[in-house]
């Protein structure tokens, strides 16, 4: 639910806090004055483009804050979360700035987020049906879309249109295979004599590693015997060795200790090191007695280096880089042999095209009831809206297999008893077409889940007895949603729980726009004016407090 908007610096709004209830609340206010501004901040929040137009003449910036209550969307807290965007409270901080230079940021819960997140975040808040909205149930996505959501089939669409994508993909891979049968048999003679010669050599990284060490202690091993040897001599073998000076060193510390006890620290210095002198010399004896020339086996591991370049140039390679090379070959060529087995991948696309046909039957059947289901409810609707005898169904014509499964979804409309139903974008008039796609998103609305909806003179095109019953559909909506409704019809506005007026008014200059919430003098005043614009009269005051009486 919608709690707070809060607007700076937005077109022709230098400042606007406002704060939402529950229910049914109605937004009117003089044309021109700026109602369509709190959908547009809205939109913005929620992801939509921005431009630098929106931010008001001479400033910098423009900033636009929503805050929604988030206790009882369980799968946005999830999505918080798994985006990292959550900040521990029942609430979603949705705030986005524009600035004049065209540039715009947006933020969830004061961390940085993108636009894409702002919208995905915004489709578990909030729907909008705009005055226009109603022309895009000419469209036969968008009646699919709404049939499936109106029935509880949406995620049953979405698997239909997975298992369609793989079952097409394996009858492209099974057309290919059989169009490049002879290609690929070549490709495949090819590999097997070039993976045959690598497996028979053997390479693997662990053996190049060691081999190259190998090569480099002995080729080195006259060096490294001779340096050993003088070394050793240096530490501890020879007159003047470390050993023998460090010994002494350590005798004459000793000896100089019995004077003055501050020199034993010394003393243990070179005890330590003489231990470590010990120990170095020790490991170079051993080193010793172990290493030997041994141009034989140098020669084996030289022979063996050729070999492994030898095949890493034929293939363009570097020799670690052999072993990932055989393994690459190794996959293409059961791809090549399972490709060459016609059977095997035919059987692969069969089970992939039966399993789309289970899951586009359970979906069309899903969509039967569900069309069902909504023409009747649509039509009753339609029967309050002025549409006396008129019927609303949704046809479901066998289709060839497509992503979207074995039908098309198209909504119908007879306008009369006794007529059959044709298309909706056939029969409907501009008003027909306005008060059926009310019937349908009030009643679609019933069934989903988003907690806000906003209506933005969607009653265009309605009027008289017409009217109140079009407010009477939107306040039963308010009795389980949050509901906004902008309207200029005063039927509409006198049944809101919560009335909202925009008003318009010039400052050193500048236009500003205001939005203030009305108190019952107020509202009579507002409904009022609705009634006879701007001429108010005692009548049109009694008109209208009778009106708001009603509620």
């Amino acid at each position: 639910m919608l709690r707070a908007l809060s607007l700076k610096d937005f077109v022709i709004v230098d400042r606007l806090d406002l704060e939402f209830g529950a229910g049914y609340t109605v937004l009117t206010g003089e044309t021109g004055a700026g109602k369509s501004i709190l959908i547009d901040a809205l939109s913005l929040a929620l992801g939509e483009r921005g431009e630098s137009g929106l931010v008001r003449q001479g400033c910098e910036k423009a900033e636009i804050s929503a805050e929604f209550s988030t206790a009882d969307l369980p799968e946005l807290q999830r999505w918080l979360a798994d985006n990292e965007l959550a900040d521990g409270d029942d609430a979603c901080l949705m705030r986005r700035i524009v600035y004049a230079d065209g540039r715009s940021r947006g933020f969830i819960n004061g961390i940085t987020a993108t636009m894409q997140q702002l919208r995905e975040a915004g489709d578990f808040l909030v729907d909008i049906y705009s005055q226009h909205a109603h022309h895009s149930l000419l469209k036969t996505a968008a009646q699919r879309a709404l049939l499936d959501d109106f029935g509880g089939n949406s995620a049953l669409a979405g698997e239909v249109a997975t298992t369609f994508k793989h079952w097409r993909e394996l009858r492209e891979r099974r057309d290919e295979m059989e169009r490049n049968a002879a290609r690929y048999a070549e490709e495949l003679a090819v590999l097997r004599d070039e993976t045959r010669e690598l497996q028979q050599l053997g390479a693997s990284a662990e053996e190049w590693e060691n081999l190259q060490h190998d090569h480099t202690r002995l080729a080195h091993a006259a060096s490294l015997i001779a340096g050993g040897a003088e070394c050793r001599e240096l530490l501890a073998e020879g007159e003047t060795s470390a050993a023998r000076q460090l010994h002494a060193a350590q005798h004459k510390l000793r000896e100089l200790g019995e004077y003055d006890p501050a020199l034993r620290e010394a003393l243990e210095s070179l005890d330590a090191a003489a231990i470590q002198l010990e120990e170095a010399d020790r490991f170079l004896n051993k080193y010793l007695a172990r290493a030997e020339l041994d141009p034989e086996r140098l020669n084996e591991i030289e022979a063996r280096i050729q070999t492994i370049h030898a095949a890493a140039r034929k293939h363009r390679a570097r020799p670690e880089e052999l072993p990932a090379l055989l393994a690459k070959w190794l996959a293409r060529m059961a791809e090549l042999e399972g490709a060459g087995d016609n059977g095997a991948l035919a059987r692969e696309e069969r089970a992939a095209h039966e399993a789309y046909l289970a899951h586009a039957k359970k979906l069309g059947a899903g969509r039967a009831k569900a069309a069902k289901s909504l023409g009747e409810k649509v039509t009753a609707e339609m029967q309050r809206l002025a549409l006396s005898g008129g019927s609303f169904a949704v046809a479901l014509p066998p289709h060839e297999e497509t992503a979207h499964g074995l039908e098309s979804v198209e909504f119908q409309v007879a306008g009369h008893a006794g007529i059959a139903p044709r298309p909706l974008a056939k029969v409907a008039s501009g008003g027909e077409l306005s008060r059926i796609s009310l019937a349908i998103r009030v009643i679609t609305a019933r069934q989903g889940a988003t907690p806000t909806m906003i209506f933005d003179e969607v009653d265009v095109g309605i009027g008289g007895g017409v009217a109140e019953i079009v407010g009477q559909l939107l306040k039963s909506l308010g009795a389980t949603r949050q509901v906004l409704v902008i309207t200029h019809l005063p039927q509409v506005a006198a049944l809101g729980q919560c009335h909202l007026r925009v008003s318009k008014s010039s400052e050193d200059g500048n236009t500003l726009s205001h939005i203030e919430a009305l108190d019952a003098k107020q509202r009579t005043e507002e409904i009022a004016r609705m009634l006879g614009g701007m001429e108010i009269t005692a009548t049109t005051r009694r008109h209208a407090a009778e009106m708001l009486g009603k509620v």
